[in-house]
């Protein structure tokens, strides 16, 4: 057990706080007001980890805090038994997350085995609209680029081959046999990969699942890792975002893909250290365990 002074662990919590509200205080900023933005919402809303809950910074499991008994009411927290002032993670906790630890490590590491595929194109976001009435289309305030027609004549002219379930699980009914994969929510660890863009946000929801047995350095890491790629998920997607300030990387033309594979590529390497870094955490938690 290391534990840390007052001194320490609240500066390393004011930085973090200050971190993440670039990210945080713009969001509730739109939220209050009530405006809506297809791309910088995105983590908020289909990630189930609140503004409040990445704000709040976490030590990791094996570190007590002196003088953070406040800590102590927190959800998987008490203090020392031979230091009533002092807060930590405790044991009991760990214990209970053993199934998600495990599970975890297999899909990082069944991941991480694997060569990225870097020939999808980004065609999820299309599929995600194909044959839609406008009325229906996902972010239906957001025009598209190409009108329906053409956005129909892009999905029908492209090879699609998403290997992720929860992008796959938002395909249009027409969409879904239309791609050379019918991932399932149980076959992850057979079909996921290193270079499919949503699998590099899903470090951040690996991550915070973890919280508060890793360092909230650790899921900051990974939000910011997920925000960027959204930025590009978007700029591929059919909708036309340029009022927003989105320039559009046009995957249905050799220029757009080329464009799309580099940055593509780019993620994916930075993703590695982040997936190895859980897969580390996900070891020694278990190790713990032992």
């Amino acid at each position: 057990m290391v534990t840390l002074d007052v001194a320490t662990w609240t500066a390393r919590r004011a930085a973090h706080e200050q971190r993440v509200d670039t990210w945080l205080v713009p969001h509730l900023r739109r939220r209050s007001d009530g405006v809506a933005h297809p791309v910088e919402d995105f983590l908020f809303t289909y990630y189930s980890h609140r503004p409040a809950a990445l704000r709040r910074w976490h030590p990791g499991f094996g570190v007590a805090l002196a003088g953070g008994a406040s800590y102590a009411g927190l959800p998987g927290y008490d203090v020392l038994p031979d230091a009533p002032d002092a807060a930590t993670v405790t044991p009991e906790h760990l214990a209970g997350r053993r199934p998600l630890l495990e599970s975890l490590r297999t899909l990082l590491s069944a991941t991480a085995s694997r060569p990225g595929q870097l020939s999808c194109f980004g065609m999820h976001e299309w599929a995600m609209v194909y044959r839609q009435p406008p009325d229906a289309i996902r972010h239906h305030g957001t025009p598209l680029r190409l009108g329906g027609a053409g956005t129909d004549r892009v999905v029908e002219s492209h090879r699609i081959a998403c290997t992720h379930f929860d992008a796959f699980r938002f395909f249009t009914e027409d969409a879904r046999p239309l791609n050379a994969l019918q991932p399932r929510s149980d076959d992850r660890t057979a079909v996921e990969q290193p270079g499919c863009l949503h699998a590099g946000m899903d470090l951040y929801k690996h991550a915070y699942r973890l919280s508060p047995l890793v360092c909230s350095d650790l899921v900051a890491d990974c939000f910011e890792l997920a925000r960027d790629i959204r930025v590009l998920d978007m700029r591929a997607s059919p909708y036309d975002l340029t009022g927003l300030g989105y320039s559009p990387v046009p995957v249905e033309t050799a220029t757009g893909k080329a464009e799309y594979v580099a940055a593509q590529r780019r993620f994916a390497e930075r993703a590695v250290p982040l997936r190895t870094r859980l897969v580390d955490e996900c070891d020694r938690l278990l190790a713990a365990l032992s």
